[in-house]
Formats: structure tokens, C-alpha cells, sequence
């Protein structure tokens, strides 16, 4: 991972000072790094981890980075990782074409890599990513998304570039498509717990743990899943209260949708779900032989569901 940092901070080099300040604001804010591990550790279960690997490592969080400026810019957000964003220190169109500058400097560095494979899987993997972001806009302030419906947005914006990771990982280790197909499956589900759990956090966190304010999902009108399971099994005050919280977002109504969520097991559902869904994504690759890396994808998966951050 110091190899793949090394790769991250020659890459994000350019002669446009703004470029390198904000690059350098956003990838020295730290974040888990949890999708260039992926590529890592898939990779490693089949062989030696070689330079064309923390190549890809660095790409795939490239890629990771573009989405959040432009998340952060469409969610009008201030605080991401503990930090100011981006888009509140040095504007909202800086913050877009900066992005655009990592997606487009990502797509360089993966023709150097001269590996069509690859072109596909992270060409294909970008574009579901963007229709999981217009998704995600269509829902908002929408209080009648189903649990499929929200699914399918995890599914297309998180999970998608960790499905991506794991099974990149395994297509530079030469691995067959049987074992590809089984990381990619690990990843895919990895990604859609990672993201019930923020979803639970942004309910139930600590503001400095997690990095960013309490309810801000909430406050954008975002229908994640714990309120939506709350609403559906609340009584009809408190259905009402989360409908119209969703409906016309803001924090006014904070403090009587936590005790809705709280008072229907919400978020005990939604954190069921997603261990069932790590326990999906480890059972896919408990065929492949035992070693460090294996170990540390199941401790991977186990982090995700119990971490408070």
C-alpha cells in the first residue's frame, strides 16, 4: 500500500497548481483505501503483487476519488473525513473539473497498462457507477422507494467499483474465470455491506469517528434503508414524521426520526443484512486455498459490518 501511495502521488502531478492542491487535499485526507487493497489482495492469492499492480491499485483509487468531488458538489456537503470538502474550500467548479481531471488521468494510466481486460472492466465499472449516481438523484425526496429499488442504487454506485477492485485484482494474478467470477462476487457484496453500514452510521455514529455530520443524509433527503424500514414499521406518526423529513430533507426533524429508527429495530435490520451479505461475500471464495491474503479479505469483510467509522 506504500507502493500504491508512492504510484498515487507521482500520478496526481500536474502543471495546473490548483490540480495538485486540491488532489493532494482529497488523497492526503486519508479514507480506508479499502479499493486498491482489494486489487492487492485478490491479486496476491495467485502470485507475486508486481509493479502493474499498485499501478492498478492506484487507478482504481482515482477513480474513487473523482466520485466523491462530485458526490460532495451534488450533495452540497462540507465535511468529509473529518476534513473540509473539497467543493467548500475551493468551490464548486473546481471541485467538478478536478474530478474530471482524475477520471481522465486514470483512463491514461490504464492504457499504459496495455491490458484491454482491464479497459473493460473499469470502463464498464465508471459508467454503472455514474447511472448508480443519477439513480440516487431520481430518489431523492422520494419516501416511496422500495428496499429492491434502494438495493439496486448500492448495487450500481458502491458496490460496483469494489466488485471492480476484487475482480481486477484477480484478472492480473491470472486467475480462471472461476475464481475471478468468485472475487468479483466477494467484492460485490463486500461493497453492498461496506455501504449498509454507512447508512447505519450516518444515524447512529459519532460525528468525529465517522468524519462527517450526523443525519446528513437525512438532511440531503436521501431515503437510505434505515428509514425506510422504519417507516414502513412505524406506527402512523412516526411513518409521518420520516415521510416528511425525506420529503423536504433538513434536520429539523432529527431528533423524532432517530427515535422512530431506534424504536423499530431499523437499524438492527439493516446491520443483519449487511453481515448477511459479508457472509455471501466469504462463503463465494471459501473454495479458493488458505492463506494470508484469503485470511485478510474474510477480516476485511468482518471490519465492514462492525466497524464505527
Amino acid at each position: 500500500m506504500q507502493a500504491v501511495d508512492t504510484v498515487i502521488r507521482s500520478s496526481l502531478r500536474s502543471e495546473v497548481s490548483l490540480i495538485n492542491t486540491i488532489g493532494e487535499h482529497i488523497i492526503g485526507s486519508g479514507g480506508k483505501r479499502l479499493r486498491p487493497a482489494l486489487v492487492l489482495l485478490s491479486s496476491g492469492i495467485f502470485g507475486e503483487i508486481k509493479t502493474h499492480q499498485h499501478q492498478l491499485a492506484a487507478i482504481v483509487e482515482f477513480i474513487h476519488t473523482a466520485t466523491l468531488l462530485h458526490d460532495d458538489v451534488v450533495d452540497e456537503s462540507q465535511l468529509r473525513r473529518g476534513k473540509s470538502t473539497a467543493n467548500h474550500l475551493f468551490g464548486n467548479a473546481a471541485s467538478v473539473l478536478v474530478g474530471d481531471f482524475l477520471y481522465s488521468r486514470a483512463f491514461q494510466m490504464m492504457v499504459k497498462l496495455q491490458n484491454m481486460r482491464v479497459m473493460e472492466i473499469l470502463s464498464e465499472a465508471t459508467n454503472i457507477i455514474s447511472e448508480g449516481e443519477v439513480l440516487q438523484l431520481l430518489n431523492v425526496h422520494n419516501a416511496d422507494v422500495t428496499e429492491q429499488e434502494y438495493l439496486k442504487v448500492i448495487h450500481f454506485k458502491t458496490a460496483k467499483l469494489f466488485e471492480a477492485a476484487a475482480r481486477l485484482g484477480a484478472v492480473m494474478g491470472n486467475a480462471s474465470n472461476k475464481n475471478e467470477n468468485a472475487l468479483a462476487h466477494y467484492g460485490m457484496h463486500l461493497g453492498t455491506a461496506f455501504q449498509l453500514i454507512d447508512d447505519v452510521l450516518d444515524l447512529s455514529g459519532n460525528a468525529k469517528q465517522i468524519g462527517k455530520n450526523l443525519g446528513d443524509d437525512l438532511s440531503e433527503g436521501k431515503p437510505t434503508l434505515p428509514l425506510l424500514i422504519a417507516m414502513n414499521r412505524g406506527d402512523a406518526t412516526q411513518s409521518t414524521t420520516i415521510r416528511n423529513a425525506i420529503q423536504h430533507g433538513g434536520l429539523d426533524e432529527l431528533p423524532a426520526v432517530l427515535a422512530a429508527v431506534k424504536a423499530t429495530d431499523a437499524l438492527d435490520y439493516v446491520r443483519k443484512l449487511a453481515e448477511n451479505e459479508a457472509r455471501l461475500g466469504v462463503d463465494g471464495i471459501a473454495h479458493l486455498p488458505n492463506s494470508t491474503n484469503k485470511q485478510v479479505l474474510i477480516d476485511l469483510a468482518e471490519f465492514a459490518v462492525k466497524r464505527d467509522f
